[in-house]
């Protein structure tokens, strides 16, 4: 085995996506009438805001997000899925950001997507991408139906390290084992990986990552 071996990470949203598939998520289940749109559409603009502003309580917001998987049928959310993924995702994610993931991967680099979003909807865009390994919030199920509720801690700020540090040792590696670590985000919430990271890498940044970046002299990319 070479001893030269690189750990990529990617944020999603806003990242490899032009767009948040957490946010998109329940505005199209409000555009199919699953969710009351009264009532639903002010509150994800809310917790939207929220999240860019760096002041998201992740609990509080999934139990907003994850309560609609535990009232249908698992194959009623895949089907909805599907159509979620042609209408809605397919369309955000751009050549530059496939070129980026693709290149990463023909290096042999090990390379996840670490994402707060659930796994259920950041799954088949994990697989869209062609990356094996996913590193995101995991919502309950019980004999095949999700619960409402997240198990474990969400892959969220810092709790972005501890999913990651869990999943390296699950599948026999750590940190000091890679000569590089990569990292691509868009946002200030992902600061404290960007921090641990060997390469972090500002995506389309917001302001307040953009200035870190700059301040650290952390490359700053588009791909937009």
């Amino acid at each position: 085995m070479t001893n030269s071996m690189d750990l990529v990470l990617f944020d999603l949203d806003n990242t490899l996506l032009s767009g948040d598939s957490d946010f998109e998520w329940a505005q199209f289940l409000i555009g199919k009438g699953v969710l009351d749109a009264e009532v639903h559409e002010a509150r994800n603009h809310e917790f939207y805001a929220q999240y860019k502003a760096g002041t998201l309580d992740i609990h509080a917001f999934l139990d907003f997000q994850l309560q609609p998987l535990a009232r249908h049928a698992r194959q009623e959310l895949d089907a909805w899925h599907d159509e979620f993924m042609t209408t809605r995702i397919l369309p955000a994610i751009g050549d530059k950001a496939r070129a980026l993931v693709r290149k990463h991967l023909e290096s042999n680099a090990v390379v996840a997507i670490v994402t707060a979003t659930n796994s259920f909807v950041t799954g088949p865009i994990a697989r869209e991408f062609g990356i094996a390994h996913l590193v995101a919030t995991i919502p309950a199920q019980e004999g095949g139906a999700f619960t409402g509720k997240p198990r474990g801690t969400p892959a969220f700020r810092e709790g972005k390290i501890e999913r990651v540090d869990a999943w390296l040792e699950q599948i026999g590696f750590w940190w000091g084992r890679f000569s590089r670590s990569y990292f691509y985000s868009d946002s200030l919430n992902d600061l404290p990986l960007l921090g641990l990271v060997t390469n972090p890498v500002a995506v389309d940044p917001d302001e307040t990552l953009l200035r870190h970046a700059q301040a650290h002299d952390w490359p700053v990319i588009s791909l937009r």
